[in-house]
């Protein structure tokens, strides 16, 4: 795999992280993060819509005109959002259920219409989708992170199941109930932000 490539696939798991560093997927990393499985089904369809997106748009690239490229991006990518959504009612009602309305938003995700724009319009399919892949990943990566801290500490539970023990609650321990409010995820966010900025000193401001 050549130097180009690779940036393309794992550049976005921490140098160029869609949410911490492009800051971009930010309101459903605040919206569907209370609890871990729900999180993870998000990640998995963006990452599969992006990467799908991505290689379609890179196919059709020389044929779209100018003028309407982004109506049609949006046509790709609402086919695309409606076929995993329909999957989901179809195999894991409840989930489609606690995602509600953000499945259907993933056709606005800055992140699809960035990747959509900056790169599947200026570079080849396997390049496409190994961009899509990785951006999907990072942005993945960044919900799972966010949830396990939110439900582990704000219902002691993950996947819906008890971690921390009874005698923990039995001795004085009570469940943060505000890691179930949106705006402590996005402190989450902000402190991940921050860690990642200290670690990765050439992404500071000068």
């Amino acid at each position: 795999m050549n130097e180009e490539l690779k940036n393309a696939l794992l550049g976005p798991l921490s140098k160029n992280n869609p949410v911490v560093v492009q800051v971009l997927g930010i309101c459903s990393s605040l919206a569907v993060t209370a609890q871990l499985k729900p999180a993870i089904v998000m990640g998995l369809s963006v990452t599969i819509i992006v990467a799908m997106s991505n290689v379609v748009i890179s196919l059709i690239r020389n044929t779209i005109p100018n003028s309407v490229r982004i109506i049609v991006q949006l046509v790709v990518v609402a086919a695309l959002v409606t076929v995993v959504s329909e999957f989901l009612k179809a195999f894991s009602y409840d989930i489609s259920v606690q995602l509600s309305v953000y499945i259907g938003l993933i056709i606005t995700n800055c992140i699809l219409m960035g990747r959509l724009e900056a790169f599947a319009m200026g570079n080849k399919p396997w390049a496409s989708f190994l961009d899509g892949i990785g951006n999907g990943i990072g942005y993945a990566i960044m919900l799972i992170i966010i949830a396990f801290i939110r439900e582990l500490f704000g219902s002691g539970t993950l996947f819906g199941l008890r971690v921390i023990p009874q005698s923990f609650y039995e001795a004085g321990y009570v469940n943060n109930g505000m890691m179930m409010m949106p705006s402590m995820a996005l402190i989450i966010v902000a402190c991940i932000i921050w860690v990642h900025r200290s670690i990765n000193k050439d992404l500071q401001e000068q």
